[in-house]
């Protein structure tokens, strides 16, 4: 290699690219594409990077056996524009201090610029400068949200900082509203008219965006399951105001105060929902179901629909448990609603045959007050009803995406891909402590689900499922749309679409735009190449939408979480331990609040991580705590701003 080369080589290593996270603490790390360990920059280092900045970074002479340090010589692109915050007012500025722990700069606001924000406000600033040599970036107020206690403000800044649309531009409203509020008979033409089968609706008893009916009648000794999903397309054209909102929106996001739609109400409430008694436009999924539970001919078809009854999960429930005063009052639809259950059973049974997998893990129900605190904090356990819902829409998904797969036209499916080996490898020692073995993940990689299906059927009803449960979840890939079908491991399907959910999901509105054009015998070639040329960008929007919505729910449970254990400081419970990290144990309690016990905190001794069991081992004692284990704690405090709990042990 020549002198010319080797300076350019030389050059290149030393100004590397990557992606800054900021640690709260002041110090930060930057990941390199294509590099394994990421470089650590002091605090001292990291010039005017914030979090999430893309930077440029020269990397320093490693000393011993430290770990790689480099220093930022550039930010190439700013990842925040604003910061959402509490606001600070002295006499003639303020300040406004982030929100995002990892927002180390608090934000200078110069007189002028702070829109009559007062001290104690929750505002969202924009950032104008970014600052240099030690100087705080600066910004402006746009937008005051309230005062940091009154109700709702705590979540509607974590709405903000996530970059959340909650109000709907006024072209998008006009277009919804202009929706028809009736059927009308030249809306039905040539549609398969199905208003005189029995069916229903099935929901919580505070959905308002009712979009799926489901009836079942017997053919001999098969079933007909017939899953009708509202016909959104029909009232939202594709590049019209409303599609692009909500190609913008990805999915309707549920908080526990709130829902953020991803169309406005006129639609989602209104023409779109399968209310009782009216007349709506479906796609509906026929299918014909033998006693094994397979599908041996089907019908998807536009079509028009009458439900007869809204019904409730816990209604339902208490018909198939056999509560009289219920049966009584929806005695026209029991013996629909108990072939229902049977068929469900059949369904369930034959999806754990071919070894899908069912994490049976119970969900947070937080309540709130009129003031929006916290009243409890409890497990949402699945019932019957919803289970059976859960099955019928499973069965329709794969019954249109195995359907089109073999059309050969460009669709969008729902993948998940089979786990990394490596993480198989870490779940087999982790469960291995319990005396549970799995196998798969060697050198070649991969595992079949059912080898999980059989770990997740041997651990039911005992103590430690729960918690083997959320590991064997940890270590799966995310599921994600794309325009290649490559199955899902989860559910062991060859073929799995999202069909049943058009109002809140847009890669099913866009499905149903596909279904609607064969159906009407429109996809041309020219269609085929529009939605080859469309249809990858929707899927790896709709997937990245997707994930900020989880991470926005997560979030405001952890916010929420924080709250309730203010209220809760100094009461003993006991937890099982279900984290084990170099820093702690974290405790998880009946009502799935989790907390950490620093290290530093464990009495007695000093503990050390042992990485390969998940271990924390008392060096004079050789005391252990393990993943599991039963342990006293106490509420010791809580911090909403970080959305962190810390608990202390009792002995």
């Amino acid at each position: 290699m020549g002198k010319e080369a080797l300076r350019e080589k030389k050059e290149k290593e030393q100004n590397l690219q990557g992606i800054f996270s900021a640690h709260p603490k002041g110090f930060g790390f930057v990941t390199v594409e294509g590099e394994d360990e990421d470089y650590y920059i002091p605090e001292k280092c990291k010039g005017t990077a914030m979090h999430g900045d893309l930077v440029q970074i020269r990397p320093m002479p490693r000393a011993g056996g430290r770990r790689r340090e480099a220093r930022v010589t550039q930010v190439l692109e700013h990842a925040v524009d604003t910061v959402v915050g509490i606001y600070k007012k002295s006499k003639n500025y303020g300040f406004v201090i982030a929100d995002n722990v990892r927002i180390l700069q608090d934000v200078f606001i110069p007189q002028g610029r702070d829109n009559s924000a007062v001290n104690g406000h929750k505002v969202v600033c924009r950032i104008t400068d970014y600052g240099q040599d030690g100087r705080n970036p600066e910004g402006e107020i746009i937008e005051i949200l309230g005062h940091a206690d009154d109700p709702g403000v705590d979540i509607l800044s974590l709405i903000r900082s996530f970059e959340l649309p909650t109000e709907f531009p006024e072209k998008v409203l006009n277009r919804a509203g202009r929706a028809a509020e009736d059927v009308s008979e030249a809306d039905m033409e040539g549609r398969l008219d199905l208003r005189a089968w029995q069916m229903v609706t099935i929901d919580g008893e505070d959905a308002k965006d009712l979009d799926d009916a489901v009836s079942l009648r017997r053919k001999g000794e098969a079933y007909e399951l017939g899953v009708h999903i509202a016909d959104v397309a029909n009232y939202v054209q594709e590049n019209s105001a409303p599609d692009r909102e909500a190609r913008e929106r990805g999915t309707s996001v549920y908080l526990v105060d709130r829902v953020i739609p991803m169309l406005p109400h006129a639609l989602s409430n209104g023409i779109c929902s399968l209310n009782q008694g009216e007349d709506r436009l479906t796609l509906s999924c026929i299918m014909t179901v033998d006693a094994d539970g397979c599908v041996t001919d089907h019908t998807i078809a536009e079509s028009v629909i009458r439900v007869d009854r809204r019904m409730s999960y816990t209604s339902v429930n208490k018909i198939l448990e056999g509560d009289e005063k219920e049966r009584a009052a929806y005695a026209p639809l029991v013996p629909m609603l108990e072939e229902m259950r049977d068929l469900s059973a059949i369904l369930r049974r034959k999806r754990r045959r071919r070894g899908s997998l069912d994490f049976d893990l119970p969900e947070t129900k937080i309540l709130l007050d009129d003031e929006g605190k916290v009243k409890e904090i409890a497990p949402y356990e699945r019932n019957a009803a919803t289970k059976l819902i859960e099955d019928f829409m499973l069965l329709a998904n794969e019954t249109v995406a195995e359907h089109f797969y073999w059309m050969d036209i460009p669709f969008v499916y729902r993948t998940h891909g089979v786990p990394d080996a490596d993480k198989i490898r870490k779940l087999a020692a982790l469960i291995g402590n319990f005396g549970y073995v799995i196998h798969g993940g060697g050198k070649k990689g991969g595992i079949h689900p059912k080898e999980l299906q059989k770990l997740l059927g041997e651990i039911q009803g005992e103590p430690e499922e729960d918690l083997i449960s959320r590991l064997t979840l940890r270590s799966m890939q995310q599921a994600k749309y794309s325009t290649s079908n490559t199955g899902h491991f989860g559910l062991a399907a060859e073929y799995y679409c999202h069909f049943t959910s058009p109002i809140r999901r847009y890669p099913d509105l866009q499905i149903h735009r596909i279904i609607k054009d064969c159906l009407r015998g429109r996809m041309t070639e020219e269609r085929k190449e529009h939605y080859a040329a469309l249809l990858d960008e929707v899927a790896a929007s709709a997937s990245r939408l997707e994930r900020r919505a989880d991470e926005v729910e997560r979030e405001v449970d952890k916010l929420k979480k924080a709250e309730y254990a203010l209220g809760h400081i100094g009461e003993t419970q006991e937890g099982v331990i279900s984290g084990v990290t170099g820093w702690g144990l974290y405790v998880e309690l009946p009502n799935t609040l989790e907390g950490l016990i620093p290290i530093a905190s464990l009495p007695g001794d000093y503990y050390r991580f042992e990485e390969e069991t998940y271990e924390l081992v008392g060096e004079h004692t050789n005391r252990r705590f393990v993943l599991g284990q039963r342990v006293n704690i106490m509420i010791e405090s809580a911090d909403t701003a970080a959305r962190t709990i810390d608990f202390s042990l009792v002995e």
